[in-house]
């Protein structure tokens, strides 16, 4: 069966955003064209990582390609703090993202792939390198932007990673809307043994 693409050249709209409270939310990277709409779940994590990646691809390519114009920071009529578009509907969980520089569009492209599971072992996920082994994969993501708005997706996804449940000053674990159960005993801040 050949791979679902879901491809967004010059789309309207790629952001990073979340559904749910602090503590239980779920990430979303989604791409929107019109009314076509991608939404792909990924983990905190990943949307950190993806964030500083294209920051650095940009910060390098402004550094080493002559000619080329990469703004140091979003520009203003670039900027998206809106909601997701909805409905968030989960198209796959993404498992591996692939960035790189399409020099023919002076675009930045980022490639996500599901995590897939090899029938003969449920509990070994298959990336996009084992690919020879088990065939294509089901559907990807395939998103092109340009620089500017490469880096107002930065600037958003770190906005987005950052505003989570705020961390514990003594023990340093994240605090739950609901409460904390501080994991530093009441004598560790007397100093006590």
């Amino acid at each position: 069966m050949p791979t679902l693409v879901h491809e967004f050249d010059w789309p309207d709209r790629v952001v990073v955003g979340t559904v749910g409270r602090p503590g239980e939310r779920t990430f979303y990277l989604q791409a929107r064209t019109g009314k076509r709409m991608t939404s792909v779940a990924l983990e905190k994590q990943q949307s950190a990582v993806l964030a500083a990646s294209v920051a650095q691809l940009l910060d390098t390519l402004a550094s080493q390609e002559e000619g080329l114009s990469i703004p140091a920071e979003a520009p203003p009529e670039l900027v998206d703090d809106a909601p997701l578009d909805q409905p968030v509907e989960e198209d796959f969980r993404i498992g591996e993202i692939h960035l790189s520089w399409d020099p023919r569009t002076l675009q930045v492209l980022i490639e996500a792939f599901p995590v897939d599971e090899d029938p003969s072992d449920p509990d070994d996920p298959v990336h996009p390198a084992d690919l020879d082994e088990v065939g294509e994969p089901s559907e990807m993501l395939r998103v092109r932007m340009p620089v500017g708005t490469a880096r107002a997706f930065v600037e958003r996804t770190m906005a987005v990673v950052e505003a989570g449940r705020p961390f514990c000053p003594r023990c340093g674990e994240p605090i739950d809307p609901d409460g904390h159960d501080c994991a530093l005993p009441d004598d560790a801040e007397s100093g006590a043994a």
